[in-house]
């Protein structure tokens, strides 16, 4: 399940998380953190969770989903500082605004979509999980022990320019399509390569 909350496993236990076969979503992968995670999955932050079955997805759709993403600027995350729900450890990526707007745009476009099924309410803020093996008993020594060992490795910084749509097979999520973003507001450019860009004529 690419809902990795450590909070879901009772809820997956009695029948309220079960994946399906053609179950989608909408992740944003984050290579440059993969050395960093002890989970069994890519370094993600999920954008949507669970979107449409894949049955449902056509053209129409896919292009639908082509013009929402492009609306959207390309932008930067930063992470900087850890953070735990019960059973995991995740990095907390800055800013949040860019990819809830994301999530708020699929949403209001497909008002049936329930981010995590309505398990965490209202749902979950962005974050990218390190670690979520952990139970009660041995999750403060051990994300203690963890984060220690990270902290070394942060800041990360990642341009993100495309969101994922995957597939759950049965066994595991797989890539489906990539939608592009639009190009980034003068903004959300570090002054640097502004900078370096005047300087060199461009």
């Amino acid at each position: 399940m690419i809902a990795d909350e450590g909070r879901a496993g009772s809820e997956q236990e009695s029948g309220g998380w079960p994946d399906i076969p053609g179950d989608t979503a909408f992740t944003i992968k984050i290579r440059e953190a993969d050395p960093l995670v002890r989970a069994g999955f890519p370094a993600h932050v999920t954008v949507l969770y669970p979107f449409m079955h894949q049955n449902r997805l056509n053209d129409l759709v896919h292009s639908e989903l082509s013009r929402l993403f492009a609306r959207h600027p390309s932008f930067a995350l930063t992470f900087t500082e850890f953070g735990r729900y019960p059973g995991v450890l995740y990095l907390d990526p800055q800013p949040h605004d860019p990819v809830k707007a994301l999530t708020a745009d699929l949403t209001r476009r497909w008002p049936e979509l329930v981010p995590y099924r309505g398990i965490f309410g209202t749902g979950l803020d962005p974050h990218l999980t390190l670690a979520n093996h952990e139970g009660p008993a041995t999750q403060d020594a051990a994300y203690d022990a963890l984060q220690a060992e990270l902290a070394p490795l942060l800041p990360l910084r990642c341009h993100v320019d495309a969101v994922e749509l995957i597939v759950w097979d049965g066994e595991r999520w797989q890539s489906q399509a990539k939608y592009p973003l639009g190009q980034p507001s003068a903004d959300s450019v570090p002054d640097s390569t502004r900078t370096a860009g005047l300087r060199e004529g461009t």
